[in-house]
Formats: C-alpha cells, structure tokens, sequence
C-alpha cells in the first residue's frame, strides 16, 4: 500500500513539474525566444528522460555536471562567438522588425485644430473638457477656463489616478449640462504624468494628444509603411531604405536614422579588431603586459607561497601555528575589500605607504599616474592576494613528502637548499603544474584586480579608444564595450573570443613543455 502512495505522490510530482517547465518554456516562446524555447525543451526533455527511464539509470549522475557546463560554459561561450559576427551595440540593439515597429509608432503634431482642455472631478473621477483652441490670427489664446461653452467635447468619466487607458473617445457636450469647476493648474500638475498617455479621439475621426498643460494637439504617425524593406517620411515624403550592411534606416542623402537594428557582419569585427590602427595600435601593447602579468604573477606567488611552505615546514619554528594563520589571512578576506584597502594604503597624498617613504626618504611615488609605478603596484597586491593559496598547495604537498628522503639526505650531508632543489622542489613541481597553469589563466583575465585598484589607468595618450597602460585584455575589451561611446558589443565579443583562444592556446602549450620538462626528470 506504501509503494502505491509513493509511487503516487511521485507521479503528481512529476506531473507538477513538467506543467511548470512547459509553463516557462511557453512563456519564453511567446516573448518570441523561439530558439532559447527549443533548447530548453530539448534540455527538460533529455532531464525527464535521464530520471525516469531505466535504461538511462547510469547517466543521472553524469547529466548535472554535463548540463551544468553546456548551460554555464558552452551557451555563453557560443552565444559571445555569435556576437563577433555582429553589428550589435548600443546604436543596433534591435531586431530589424522591433526597430521598424518603433519608427513607425513615431508620431508628430499633424494639420488639424488644436484643443484647449479643462479637467473636472466628479465623484472621485475625471472628465475632460475641450474647445478648439483659437487661431493666431485671432490674437492669443484666452484661458481655457473662460472659452465660449460650444462647441465643446468632453470625455466619459476617467480614473485617472489608477491610469488612463490607452485611448478614449470624445463626445460633443450637451446644451445645458453643467460640470464642476475645472481644477487648478497645480492639480493638472499632478495628473500630468496620466494625460501624457492620454489618447482623444474626436467624432472628426482626429486623433490628439497632450501638447502642453492646456491644450491636446492632433497627431500623426511620422512613418508610413512603404515598399519591401522601406519606410515613407509623411512630412518631408523622403523614402527611407533599410541598409542591412550598417544596420540603419537610411535618408536618400544617407543620413542614418536610429534606432539602428542588428545585422550579421561576417568577419568585420574581427578584421577591425586586427587591422584598424586604432584598436591594434594599444592592443599589441596590452597583450604583452597581460602576458607578462600573468606570468611573474604566478612566479612571485610561487616564489613567495612556496619559500612559506618551506619555513612553516620545519618543526623546531616556534608558534609555527599561528604563523600559519595569519599568513594565510589574505586568503581568508574577499579579494575587493583587499584590493580597496591597497588602494588607499597606496594613494599619493594620503596613503600610509607614501606618508612612511616621506617621512624616512622624503619621497612620495606617484603610483597611479606612473605606468611603471602602477604596474609594480599591481604585481605587489596581486602577490599579496595570491601566496596563501600556492602557500596552502605547497604546505600539503610536503607534508606528503616521505620524511625517509630527508634523513638519507642529511646522511649524504646535504643542506637546506640542496634539500629544497634535489627532494622538495621535483616531488611537488608534478602536481602542482596544473594549478599553476589554472593560476595563469585566472590571472589572464583577472579582470577585478584591474577594475577596483587602477581602473586601467594611467591612460595611453596616443590612443584614439579607451586604453591604459595597466589594462590587460579583459579589462581593455570591458571599456571598448561599456565605456567607449559606441559600447560597440559586436567588436568586444570578436576581442573576447580572440582572448579566448589565446589562453586556449598559451595554456597548451605551457601544459605540454611543462609535462615535457617533468616527464624527462627521473622518477
């Protein structure tokens, strides 16, 4: 009877579950992400499958770490790499259909009467009052309060406080009715936001909108519809022709009119990022620093963690325990509050570290503004942020060590540093050169470093996009995409995937002439 209930309780379990999932893949499908809508029913489905069919019993513990990194590493990985081929930024953030649809809901004041307007309150709600507006010929308008009775229209009641709706209609005023005084202006003040997104329709069949805090003026549609791919200015009657090379709505005398839409580029991006003087000029720069960061990033952590290890290892240390704990503290505290922290410590004016080098060597380092400066900065916080970690590595690499090597060792009479470079440095280099080459490639892109302690800074001067000599690529593709003034998306997703690849590729071969060196080492 238990198995009965169970199985029971997981069929409406399941059942739940599957209605939710198609819920939200439906609803993702009718916001028009058909393609996100297929994948992620593919993925339910294969999920539904995995769990519930016998024959797929061995791969449901394969199947969340295999999900897991197509959701979290192949989508967006594949998604940037589409967007290289693209002219996507902040100038063609629209599909070509959104950004014909948003030209042509464009309107402008058309030919037609103005109407001066008057707001009512009757019992909690509102009715609006119009009367044609006189002409300039006939001097200035007068108030709207004090304009001849008729003609006049006037709306059924609104609730205007819970938000007008999106058009309503108006009717001529019946001789003889009377309504409340019309409110003051300060009161359609504060209604102002609610008429704005008021639309009057006429029995003339005008359309009129709300021009100022007295009248509503008829309205037309900028754009009109026109032949394939082509829009009709209905002021100037220019026909405008959509490029799907630069993205745009173009004039005859090829003025651009936004928004612009996205369209595939090819390779364009890519040539850019490679040829134009303006990207390449920094670029070469940026990519050798970021190589060189990379690499004495992790031979000073390296060199700092592992010499730690080493002295923290040797059991006469007193207090070696508490040495332990605080050097390991670095590690322990969120890498942004440090970063903050050094950042201060190394402000010109103000920081410690330049308030200690006045007082002993009368000097105060300008370490932000220098790009030599700046760099070392970098590389001394990065140090900092990164030994406890190699510092960890190494103290539990050694700790595996045999202790019999060091006895025979000290027999054969052979010092510390003889016992560093011929037992401890070749047991422990083996495991620990894939962390390094991790580290590497972290610190590739260590884009948080260089954001919260130099944003880049200190800049190039003869560079014509944002570029500073302490940015690395990450950070460099970051200000082309955000910072620059076209937040050109496209070109930062092509620079992206290129430093993808070059990690790719410099960690290959880093793994092979280390695994290279390590097995050609007797075991």
């Amino acid at each position: 009877m238990r198995r009965n209930w169970a199985v029971l309780a997981k069929a409406i379990v399941t059942a739940i579950v599957a209605f939710a999932c198609l819920f939200v893949i439906w609803s993702v499908a009718a916001a028009g992400q058909i393609l996100l809508a297929l994948c992620a029913l593919v993925s339910v489905s294969l999920g539904f499958y995995v769990y519930l069919a016998r024959p797929a019993y061995t791969w449901r513990y394969l199947f969340p770490g295999i999900a897991g990194m197509l959701v979290f590493v192949i989508l967006p990985l594949g998604y940037t790499v589409r967007l290289g081929f693209t002219n996507y930024s902040s100038r063609n953030l629209l599909t070509f259909e959104r950004a014909t649809e948003y030209l042509l809901e464009q309107t402008v004041a058309g030919p037609g009467q103005r109407m001066q307007f008057t707001v009512h309150s009757v019992g909690g709600k509102y009715r609006l009052v119009f009367t044609p507006a006189p002409s300039e010929e006939e001097g200035e308008a007068t108030p709207a309060a004090d304009v001849p009775a008729a003609p006049r229209f006037v709306t059924p009641e609104l609730d205007l406080a819970a938000g007008a709706p999106e058009s309503v209609t108006a009717a001529a005023l019946p001789a003889g009715e009377t309504l409340p005084a019309a409110l003051p202006l300060r009161d359609v003040i504060k209604l102002r936001p609610t008429l704005t997104r008021l639309k009057v329709k006429f029995p003339d069949g005008t359309q009129a909108t709300m021009a100022s805090l007295r009248e509503f003026a008829p309205l037309q549609n900028l754009y009109q519809k026109g032949g394939k791919n082509t829009l009709v200015n209905t002021q100037t009657h220019e026909v405008l022709q959509a490029d799907f090379k630069t993205g745009f709505y173009e004039t005859p005398a090829g003025e651009l009119v936004r928004p612009g839409f996205k369209v595939d580029v090819g390779f364009a991006n890519y040539a850019r990022a490679l040829t134009d003087p303006a990207l390449t000029a920094p670029l070469f720069r940026i990519f050798v620093w970021t190589v060189t960061f990379a690499l004495l990033t992790v031979l000073f952590t390296l060199a700092v963690g592992i010499t730690l290890a080493v002295v923290l290892n040797w059991e006469l240390l007193p207090g070696r325990t508490v040495y332990r704990t605080l050097l390991f503290l670095p590690y322990a505290v969120p890498g942004f509050i440090s970063i903050l922290v050094f950042r201060g410590l190394f402000n010109q004016n103000f920081g410690e570290l330049n308030l200690i080098l006045s007082h002993l060597f009368g000097i105060r380092p300008a370490w932000f503004s220098d790009p030599y400066l700046a760099k070392c900065m970098i590389l001394i916080v990065n140090t900092w942020l990164g030994y406890p970690y190699i510092m960890v590595l190494c103290t539990g690499l050694i700790k595996a060590i045999p202790g019999d090597l060091y006895e025979a060792s000290a027999m054969a009479g052979a010092g510390p540093l003889q016992n560093f470079f011929y037992v401890t440095a070749p047991l422990i280099i083996r495991p620990l050169t894939p962390l390094l080459i991790s580290s590497f490639a972290f610190n590739f892109n260590n884009f948080v470093l260089i954001s919260l302690l130099t944003q880049g800074r200190p800049d190039f001067l003869d560079a014509r996009v944002p570029a500073g000599t302490t940015d690395i690529l990450v950070s460099y593709t970051y200000r082309i995409a955000f910072q620059d003034s076209g937040q050109q998306f496209g070109l930062a997703a092509a620079i992206s995937t290129v430093i993808f690849f070059i990690v790719a590729g410099l960690s290959l071969i880093n793994l092979r002439l280390t695994r290279g060196r390590v097995e050609g080492q007797p075991r």
